[in-house]
C-alpha cells in the first residue's frame, strides 16, 4: 500500500510537536520580520532612497498599506489552492521563498516601487503562513486542542512582535542596516530548514514503516478518541447555541454552481461562524488602536522618544506570552463562548481606565503600564475563541458533508477569511494616517 522507503527521520518530521513547531517559527518568523523593519523604513526612506522628511510619514503608511492590501487580496485564492492540493508543504514553502524576496528587496532597494513591490511579497507571504499555517494546526492536533494549540503559539510569536521593534532600533543605531537584515535572515534560514523538512500526517501514513497508531490523522481522531480528552459535552460549547445534532449540519444536494464551486460561502451563512469572524475583527481593531496610540501617547504624556515607546507594548504583550496557553486549555474545555464573553466583559473596563492616566513622571508611567496590561490580559483570553468556534462550524459541516466538500475540506479557504477580517483594521488605519 505505502511506499517501501519512507523518508529519513520520518517519525520525528511528522511528528505533532515538529508540525507544530514548523507552523509556529513560520508565524514567528512573519511577524518578527515585519516588526523589524518597522523602526528603522524611516531611515531607509529618508537615508537610502532620499524621501523629503514632511513626506516620510505619508510614503511609511502607503507601504503599510500596500502589505496590508496584498494580505488581504491574496488570502482567499491561496485559501481555495491550499485546500485544492493534496498536501501544504509546497505553498507553505512559496510563502516563505516570496518573504525571503521581501527581505531581499528591503536590504537592497533603492526606489521606493521596489520598497512597495518587497511590502506586497511581505503581504502574500503572510497571507500564505496564517492561512496555510493555521490549516496545517487543525491537520495536525485537531479541534479538541486547537484551543491549548493557537493560545500557546499565540504566546511564543508574542516575543518576536514584541522584541523585533526594539531590536531593529537599536541593532540599526550600533551596527547599521547589515546587521539588522543579517538577523532577519539567518531566521529565514532556520524557518526554511523546519518547512522543508517536515512530513504531514496524512502524507506520513502512506508510508509502511510508519508505527501503528503513529498520531494519524488526529483531526478524526480527536473526533472519536477517548484519549484525546474525554470529550466532555461541553467541549464545543458554540458562541451562539449548541448546534450539535448532525442534522443540523447537513447541506442538501440543490446548492446554486457558485456554492457547489466555493462550499465555504454556504458555510458563511452560519451565524455561529459570522459572530466569530466579528470576534476576530474586534481583537484585530483593538490590537490596530493600541499599535496607533501607544507611541502618541507615550510622547504626549511622558515625552518618550520611539525607543522607549516601544517598550510601552511589553505591559500589552506579556499576557499573551503568560496567560495565552491557559486561555486556549480552557477555551478547549470549556468551549469558545465564556472564554468571549468573559475576555470582552474584562476589556471594556480596562479600555476605560486609559483615560486615566495623566502626564507625569515614574507614577503615571506605572499607572498607564498596569492599565496596559489589564488591556493585555482581556485580549489574550479573546485570542483563540474565534478561531477555534471557526473551526468547530467548519468541522461540522465537513464532517457531515465530505463527498459535498471533498478530501481536505474548507480550513484553509476558512483561515484566508480569518486572515482577511483580521487585516481589514490595519488596512483602514495605514489609509488614514496617510
Amino acid at each position: 500500500m505505502g511506499s517501501s522507503k519512507p523518508p529519513k527521520l520520518l517519525e520525528f518530521r511528522s511528528s505533532t510537536k515538529f508540525i507544530v513547531s514548523t507552523v509556529g517559527i513560520g508565524l514567528f518568523t512573519d511577524l518578527f520580520l515585519y516588526g523589524l523593519i518597522v523602526p528603522i523604513l524611516p531611515f531607509i526612506l529618508e537615508d537610502r532612497i532620499n524621501v523629503p522628511p514632511g513626506q516620510v510619514q505619508t510614503y511609511t503608511s502607503a507601504l503599510l498599506a500596500a502589505y496590508a492590501g496584498a494580505s488581504v487580496l491574496s488570502s482567499p485564492p491561496v485559501g481555495i489552492l491550499a485546500d485544492k492540493l493534496s498536501a501544504r508543504q509546497l505553498p507553505f514553502l512559496i510563502g516563505l521563498l516570496a518573504l525571503l524576496a521581501a527581505t531581499l528587496l528591503f536590504f537592497l532597494g533603492h526606489t521606493v516601487a521596489i520598497l512597495i513591490v518587497a511590502r506586497i511579497l511581505q503581504g502574500v507571504s503572510a497571507a500564505v503562513v496564517w492561512t496555510i499555517g493555521l490549516a496545517l494546526l487543525l491537520d495536525t492536533v485537531g479541534p479538541d486542542k486547537l484551543g491549548l494549540t493557537i493560545g500557546s503559539i499565540f504566546g511564543f510569536i508574542s516575543i518576536g512582535e514584541l522584541t523585533a521593534p526594539v531590536l531593529g532600533g537599536v541593532v540599526y543605531d550600533k551596527a547599521g542596516y547589515g546587521a539588522v537584515f543579517s538577523m532577519g535572515f539567518a531566521l529565514l534560514g532556520l524557518d526554511f530548514i523546519m518547512r522543508f523538512l517536515i512530513i504531514e500526517k496524512k502524507v506520513a501514513r502512506k508510508y509502511k514503516t510508519a508505527p501503528e497508531g503513529h498520531e494519524s490523522n488526529i483531526r478524526n481522531e480527536a473526533n472519536g478518541d477517548d484519549e484525546a480528552g474525554g470529550e466532555e459535552p461541553n467541549e464545543e460549547d458554540p458562541l451562539i447555541g449548541n448546534g450539535k445534532e448532525e442534522s443540523k449540519w447537513k447541506i442538501t444536494k440543490e446548492q446554486p454552481k457558485w456554492i457547489r464551486k466555493f462550499p465555504i460561502l454556504y458555510c458563511l451563512g452560519n451565524s455561529r461562524l459570522i459572530v466569530a469572524q466579528l470576534v476576530a475583527f474586534m481583537q484585530a481593531t483593538l490590537l490596530s488602536a493600541f499599535d496607533a496610540t501607544i507611541p502618541t501617547q507615550a510622547n504626549t504624556l511622558f515625552g518618550f522618544d520611539s525607543l522607549k515607546a516601544g517598550l510601552l507594548f511589553t505591559p500589552l504583550v506579556l499576557p499573551y506570552l503568560v496567560l495565552g496557553p491557559v486561555a486556549g486549555k480552557l477555551v478547549d474545555k470549556y468551549g469558545p463562548k465564556p472564554a468571549a464573553v468573559i475576555g470582552f466583559a474584562f476589556e471594556v473596563p480596562a479600555l476605560i481606565l486609559l483615560r486615566v492616566p495623566r502626564a507625569g513622571g515614574t507614577a503615571q508611567i506605572a499607572v498607564y503600564c498596569v492599565i496596559v496590561a489589564l488591556n493585555g490580559v482581556g485580549l489574550a483570553a479573546i485570542g483563540s475563541p474565534s478561531i477555534v468556534e471557526a473551526s468547530y462550524v467548519c468541522d461540522g459541516y465537513f464532517n457531515a458533508n465530505k463527498d459535498f466538500f471533498g478530501g481536505e475540506g474548507p480550513y484553509a479557504q476558512l483561515y484566508a477569511i480569518n486572515s482577511m477580517v483580521s487585516l481589514l483594521p490595519l488596512s483602514n488605519s495605514s489609509l488614514d494616517r496617510s
